[in-house]
């Protein structure tokens, strides 16, 4: 599923008067309606607020009492930004293919929550199931009961939308707002769970269901004042039958707290945003969904998009060296070791430029995944003096990374070439 075809089509459907939009004002909707050129269709239904936030969707969670991430943050692993953690790429250097939990990056909205497995529901309701339940009188799983289904296990990378946002200011002098990582906000794990399609079908799925939307125990999130509920995002229902996975495992063990625990949904190939940690409800609907996280958030604006805004969809090419920022290195052989990933699926090659003019093509390690990424290695004679290393992929699709990319103020989908400064001594 393209995400941003999607996007499209639901934004046609709320004008036709045909969606519903959760959380979102009239007003807001009908700035986004601008770059669809066309005017707003009288039986348009909005919100007027968000049914999310007042479902009772916090059995089992804690009270808000913690620090925001709970897990240990060494300063060799990762840089803290507030709520979120980045992992620091000289921590993956001889970890293999899958990151592990411990070094695992955070992106948090607002808090890691606290809950008990044992109280711990998913609530499905909505047109879209027989019968029509109600976020009051909803379909339920126990903790038990879902790991009693039939599991699956997928290999995926959950990313950041603003992985690289640092670097449209100190590569291209253009400041973007949000937290500034530079390519430490990705991870791939081996998540273990139970097919989305799975619980959807037995929680009575009918065919006239078109999205489904996850919504996250977290915290409400408050914006400018405002508060905007928990954490959900839609999904077309085709999207939710393919691949996506309600995960209770990460890399062989119970999902930490930080990273969804008890059950965590894992969108593949889509933005991280997709992938709701603290799985508590899930709304599946006979009628098209937005909500503030494909409105309000998530859009790319600035001067080469729409003047509303184009929805953030899969994630840009990217690449990343496993050295600390501005490491110092001995003069001698040197093998460079990094990795490369593509929201658009496999990693096709690998170049390397050390002199910043002549790439050479960086081998390979092992078999990469189009739902994770390609590890590779590059082996350099270095001479003493300061150098700017620079990575760049080819995906599966054709797209090579560029030396610099459009604009955008919210600093989503970083995918220009890096400059790795590194001397030589």
């Amino acid at each position: 599923m393209d995400e941003a075809e999607y996007d499209r089509t639901r934004l046609a459907q709320w004008l036709a008067g045909e969606a519903r939009a959760d959380g979102i004002t009239r007003r807001d909707l009908m700035r986004l309606s601008a770059s669809l050129g066309v005017g707003v269709a009288a039986g348009a239904a909005v919100a007027t607020a968000p049914a999310a936030a007042a479902a009772p969707a916090a059995a089992g969670v804690a009270a808000a009492v913690d620090p925001p991430i709970l897990k240990p943050l060494p300063a060799e692993l990762f840089t803290v930004f507030g709520t979120n953690a980045e992992t620091k790429w000289e921590a993956l250097r001889d970890t293999g293919y899958l990151v592990p939990v411990d070094r695992f990056f955070v992106r948090n909205h607002t808090l890691t929550p606290r809950i008990d497995a044992g109280d711990w529901r998913l609530r499905l309701y909505g047109t879209g199931l027989r019968g029509a339940p109600t976020a009051e009188r909803p379909v339920e799983f126990t903790y038990r009961q879902l790991r009693a289904l039939p599991s699956d296990t997928v290999t995926a990378a959950v990313e950041c939308a603003g992985n690289g946002r640092s670097f449209f200011a100190s590569q291209q002098g253009q400041a973007a707002s949000g937290t500034a990582w530079k390519l430490g906000a990705i991870g791939v794990a081996r998540w273990r769970g139970v097919r989305l399609s799975t619980v959807l079908k037995r929680a009575g799925l009918t065919r006239g269901a078109v999205d489904a939307q996850p919504v996250g125990l977290d915290p409400d999130f408050v914006s400018g004042g405002v508060n905007l509920g928990p954490v959900r995002r839609p999904l077309p229902i085709e999207k939710a039958l393919h691949d996506v996975l309600l995960a209770y495992e990460m890399n062989g063990e119970p999902l930490p707290p930080d990273h969804g625990f008890p059950v965590r949904v894992v969108v593949p190939n889509w933005i991280g945003v997709a992938s709701i940690k603290w799985l508590g409800q899930l709304e599946v609907s006979a009628e098209p969904l937005f909500s503030p996280w494909n409105t309000q958030f998530y859009r790319l604006f600035g001067p080469t998009y729409p003047a509303d805004g184009e929805l953030v969809s899969r994630q840009a090419v990217k690449s990343a060296f496993e050295l600390p920022w501005e490491a110092t290195l001995c003069a001698g052989r040197q093998v460079l070791r990094g990795r490369s990933w593509s929201g658009n699926g496999r990693i096709r090659r690998v170049e390397v430029s050390v002199d910043g003019r002549t790439w050479r093509p960086a081998r390979p390690i092992g078999r990469g995944l189009g739902t994770a990424w390609q590890r590779w290695e590059y082996e350099w004679r270095a001479a003493p003096g300061a150098y700017a290393l620079r990575a760049r992929a080819t995906d599966v699709e054709g797209v090579t990374q560029p030396e610099t990319v459009p604009h955008n103020a919210l600093g989503y989908l970083f995918g220009a070439i890096v400059r790795h400064p590194v001397t030589v001594v």
